[in-house]
Order: C-alpha cells, then structure tokens, then sequence
C-alpha cells in the first residue's frame, strides 16, 4: 500500500492532468510511480522533463536503462529495478545484461566502466576520485558523455527514492534484488 495517494489519472486537474496524459501517450498507461509524483505538479514536470531530455541524450537508452537498474539495485528500489528491467530489454538488452548490469557489471568494456562509474557516485555519495573520472575517458566517453551518465544517477536516485520511499505498488513484472 502506497504512503501517499495515487493520483486518479481521470480526475487530475491543471498540469498534473496534462502531463499525466503525455505519460500515458509515453508508456500506453500512466505507471504508479508518475501518479505519486503527480500530487506535486513541479515535481512532476521536473520528472518528466529529466526523462525527456535524458532519452533525447548522447549515451543512449540502452546504457540509459543499465545504469538504472545497476542503481536501483544499490538503492533497494524494486519499483525502478523491475520497471528499467523491463525498458532495457524494450531498448535492446538482453535478459542476461540486464542481469549483469543490475549487479553492475557488463562484457562490453564501454559499458562496464560507466556503471562502475555510476555505482562509485551512489555509494561514495558523489564523494568520487580523479580515478573514476579518468576510467570513463580511457573507456571513450567524453566530458558530456560523463555528465550525462551523472544525470541518469541524479535522476534515478530520485525516482527511486520516490518509490522507496512513499512505498509505491510495482506495475512491472517483477525482477528480484540481488542478495547483499
């Protein structure tokens, strides 16, 4: 059961409603965790904004889809973990990378180093060394490459903390945690 209402997607009003329907335009449904968030228009439009131009960026949705599940496992977010699972594999992973990227790991060399990356952010608390910076560039990712994959982390501790937080109901097929 959710801490929080669930806003009613037919009874949303103002900006909530309109960007409730660009969700539902988005994903065919307007998934729980948009309508908890949806009880604050501006977190909303900052949600859904940093969706929309993070999926509009350079390293791509796949890798995108990666990092998330790399950190929802970290954050103990199912919500996040079984919903990127599911956009991941909709993004052109497989079953087994997601997997693997869910405990932070990859065969793909590129890949590998930009959830490394991701997952020292979480667990240093941003608190990260000139190394980990210098392993992105060595694998080939550029300064806006860098900043973006530190964007996907912002957002997705956001989100999971949302759904963590206010308890959200998973609308996705389930994908178990890792065992810590």
């Amino acid at each position: 059961m959710s801490r929080i209402e669930l806003v009613n997607t037919a009874q949303a009003q103002g900006e909530a409603a309109q960007l409730l329907q660009q969700i539902n335009g988005a994903f065919g449904v307007v998934p729980n965790m948009f309508r908890a968030v949806a009880n604050s228009p501006a977190a909303l439009r900052s949600m859904w904004g940093a969706f929309g131009a993070l999926g509009g960026g350079t390293i791509g949705a796949r890798l995108g889809e990666q990092i998330a599940v790399a950190v929802a496992d970290r954050n103990d977010c199912e919500y996040c973990l079984a919903a990127h699972t599911a956009l991941g594999q909709k993004a052109g992973a497989s079953r087994e990378e997601m997997a693997a990227a869910q405990a932070g790991q990859s065969d793909d060399p590129k890949t590998a180093a930009a959830l490394k990356f991701a997952l020292a952010v979480v667990e240093k608390r941003a608190h990260i060394d000139d190394a980990d910076v210098t392993a992105l560039r060595v694998a080939g990712f550029n300064d806006g490459e860098i900043v973006e994959i530190l964007a996907h982390v912002a957002l997705n501790l956001f989100t999971n903390y949302v759904n963590v937080a206010f308890k959200v109901p998973v609308d996705f097929p389930g994908v178990k945690l890792r065992a810590k």
